[in-house]
């Protein structure tokens, strides 16, 4: 499945922020361990070497998708028109017929690493949740059959709250 472009505001700056530290900071850091290691002598038995040097395969790799996924993520502001509906970037909170709540906010795939209650936009339930007001219904299909939940209620947050 392809993963959808958007990003809210924060988890762009997020993203760069990591960038901007792999790049800057953790990068040349273990440049020199490696470059210390690999001074010692013999490569094969050196486990500074060794391990610091896939470390830094793993930091190369990382920024390499981060460059190429911030060329191509386009960022969500908030629009005092999504009010009163479900939209990209808004914090839902809704129930199910047995009384069970769930609070999330609906966020670019890139964003709900490491945020437990940050869903993506590729997700069933959000995409159930697209357009719906306070009160209405949603019906998410799940591997158990469609489940429906209700929406209790919608707010957004700008990046200055």
């Amino acid at each position: 499945m392809k993963k959808t472009d958007l990003v809210t505001r924060e988890g762009y700056n997020k993203l760069k922020q990591e960038l901007d530290y792999l790049w800057k900071e953790r990068r040349p850091e273990i440049t020199k361990i490696v470059s210390w290691a690999a001074s010692l002598g013999d490569r094969s038995e050196n486990a500074d070497y060794t391990y610091n040097k896939r470390l830094l395969r793993e930091i190369d790799r990382r920024v390499r998708y981060l460059r190429k996924r911030l060329e191509i993520l386009r960022v969500i502001d908030y629009n005092p028109q999504q009010d009163g509906k479900v939209f990209f970037g808004a914090w839902v909170e809704v129930e199910n017929e047995d009384g069970d709540t769930k609070s999330f906010r609906i966020v670019g795939p890139d964003e709900i690493y490491g945020e437990k209650q940050y869903i993506s936009i590729d997700s069933p339930m959000a995409r159930a949740l697209i357009k719906k007001e306070v009160d209405e219904e949603a019906i998410v299909q799940t591997p158990e059959g469609p489940k429906t939940w209700y929406v209790n209620s919608i707010r957004y947050q700008q990046d200055s709250e």
